[in-house]
């Protein structure tokens, strides 16, 4: 395969693709790409691995494949017990054979899954000097600089793992990258050309659904329903796309074929993102009790997700913002924004971080410190409705309403379904201050 940069001849794209750069945990750390993920399904996997280290338990490289197995199979099923599992045997790898990359590299994967992004890319760093042409770490090196927020950076390594080894782990961080700075005609560009080189059901399915997403930040239903729709023919029950369908759903009106969605995403993968989505659908069709069930498992699994060496702030702090408690949501915020934005004067931070301090200082009452993140957080281009959203409410109780009339209507720009809870909140907020300038 060609790297993605040599097959281009638009001068825009090379451009886009040379140039400085820009979450949720980002859509690429969950890519079916290189970061996680041997041959077949996980589970037969780590069954004949097993077998196999029992006949040969010297094999470092069985120990290796079999720490990335347990990795992906806690990707796949929502399980976070079989980290520690992961890390075991990662460990006895490194035993069997001291400095082994693959050893290291699944290490990597484990501290991105873990949410360490510091000892993700510690790791990485390891593994691609012991074997500069190693794939998978070099796509959990760009994960781990994508969600520590230094997005010059990530976009660099992007570049440098494409001249090396392309692929579309590859291609799908670039347009990453490329989309958290706001830069979505090229995000596109990068994907489809990902899609013209991909030949994986499951590679085609990825891709289409990130086309469905980008749509979708765009306020373009039709688009993105069309993209979500492929990736599902391609890949039937394709996870990413049965969550997007159910936000075109729910965006149409299609509320009962919503709920279905909703339901079977969280059946198969009970994530707090998930969970959370859900939450806000079934509340925002008046099934408070319903809604709060949801609430309560996914807090249930962010206490299960530490308790498996998890940092799990992230995803404490929005949902805790939103429904729960809002003194908690402001310790696990700074708690995620300190670890991932370390020391005084940063100049990149990453923007799911920024964003849930804001809010989470919002609820406490603290607009006037909240404004400084909020502005962090939208000062990339990064199209996010819900960021600018939060921006403009922080703005109006912070008493800057032409600010907040301003970015209350950008959100309702960019996408006026883009919650079926929030998305009407914001439309009152603007009512309130006389509507759209």
């Amino acid at each position: 395969m060609r790297p993605l940069i040599a097959g281009v001849s638009a001068a825009g794209l090379v451009a886009a693709l040379t140039l400085g750069s820009a979450v949720v945990l980002g859509r690429p750390s969950g890519a079916p790409a290189a970061s996680a993920r041997p041959a077949g399904a996980p589970g037969s996997g780590i069954a004949g691995l097993q077998a196999r280290l029992r006949e040969q338990p010297r094999d470092a490289s069985g120990w290796a494949a079999l720490g990335v197995a347990y990795v992906e199979q806690a990707r796949v099923t929502g399980d976070p017990a079989y980290y520690p599992k992961a890390d075991d045997v990662l460990r006895r790898s490194l035993r069997e054979a001291p400095g082994n990359d693959g050893a290291l590299a699944g290490l990597g994967a484990l501290a991105a899954a873990r949410h360490d992004f510091h000892g993700a890319l510690r790791h990485a760093d390891r593994a691609l000097a012991a074997n500069p042409y190693g794939q998978r770490a070099a796509a959990v090196r760009v994960d781990a600089l994508v969600e520590l927020g230094r997005y010059d950076q990530a976009l660099a390594a992007a570049r440098r793992a494409d001249s090396v080894r392309p692929g579309v782990p590859v291609f799908t961080r670039l347009a990453y990258v490329r989309e958290l700075r706001g830069e979505v005609r090229e995000a596109r560009r990068v994907l489809e050309l990902a899609r013209a080189s991909a030949t994986e059901r499951g590679d085609l399915a990825y891709i289409a659904a990130q086309l469905g997403e980008l749509a979708w930040n765009d306020g373009d239903l039709g688009r993105a329903g069309r993209e979500y729709a492929e990736a599902l023919r391609v890949s039937p029950g394709h996870l990413p796309a049965l969550d997007g369908r159910a936000r075109v759903r729910a965006a149409r009106g299609d509320v009962a074929g919503a709920l279905a969605d909703r339901a079977e995403t969280v059946r198969r993968l009970p994530l707090p993102r998930h969970l959370t989505e859900y939450g806000e659908l079934l509340e925002s069709a008046g099934r408070r009790d319903e809604a709060e069930r949801q609430y309560a498992v996914a807090a249930a699994w962010t206490r299960i997700a530490k308790a498996n060496g998890v940092a799990a702030d992230l995803e404490t702090a929005l949902a805790a913002a939103d429904h729960g408690d809002p003194k908690t949501a402001l310790r696990a915020a700074r708690a995620e924004y300190e670890r991932r934005c370390p020391g005084p004067g940063v100049r990149q931070c990453s923007v799911h971080a920024a964003d849930a301090l804001a809010w989470a200082l919002h609820v406490n009452g603290r607009d006037a410190e909240a404004l400084r993140y909020a502005r962090q957080a939208t000062a990339t281009g990064y199209r996010g409705a819900m960021f600018r959203f939060h921006l403009g409410v922080i703005e109006k109780a912070a008493g800057k309403r032409t600010a907040a009339r301003r970015d209350l209507a950008a959100a309702l720009r960019l996408n006026p379904r883009f919650s079926p809870l929030w998305a009407p909140r914001a439309g009152a907020a603007l009512d309130d201050l006389g509507g759209a300038p």
